[in-house]
């Protein structure tokens, strides 16, 4: 479903997660769900999320982009940059996804843009405007994720 490309990070994040050994690209991808959707991620940083989405195998039986899809590319993108925000020893979990789907689509790459509205010590909330080739918008959503602390290892 089109040629992959990584996302980019701010080098401080970057920098961050490499002294983990964490492979950014990896972890803040769309994962099993997104793969299979054809979610790629452009841009990533915790002031501005970026994504498309194909619409073609992402349809209702009308031949529109179905919503779930649309939901599906405005969680992820939202948990990437509360990801980030939150930073290495947290990870984020979605607790609320609100989607108004203004129009529908037929074909073409939707682009999704997150964007924070807040971001607390425990909980970040964004805003996903997802939008069509003629950058007409095709929904807005709102989510907002807990941030909790990594696991640690079980010892031994």
């Amino acid at each position: 479903m089109g040629e992959h490309t990584a996302p980019t990070f701010p080098q401080e994040i970057i920098d961050e997660y490499a002294a983990l050994g964490v492979d950014l690209p990896a972890l803040f991808s769309a994962g099993h769900l997104g793969e299979r959707m054809g979610v790629q991620i452009i841009e990533a940083s915790a002031e501005r999320v970026v994504g498309t989405m194909p619409v073609e195998g992402n349809t209702q039986p009308y031949g529109l982009l179905h919503g779930g899809a649309s939901a599906v590319l405005a969680e992820t993108l939202g948990s990437i940059g509360t990801m980030l925000h939150g930073g290495a020893t947290k990870i984020a979990v979605g607790v609320d996804l609100n989607c108004t789907h203004h129009r529908g689509v037929r074909n073409g790459l939707v682009t999704g843009v997150a964007t924070p509205v807040h971001r607390g010590r425990s909980t970040a909330t964004y805003e996903i405007v997802i939008t069509d080739e003629q950058d007409k918008r095709v929904c807005t959503a709102r989510l907002t994720c807990l941030l909790r602390d990594v696991p640690r290892p079980a010892a031994d």
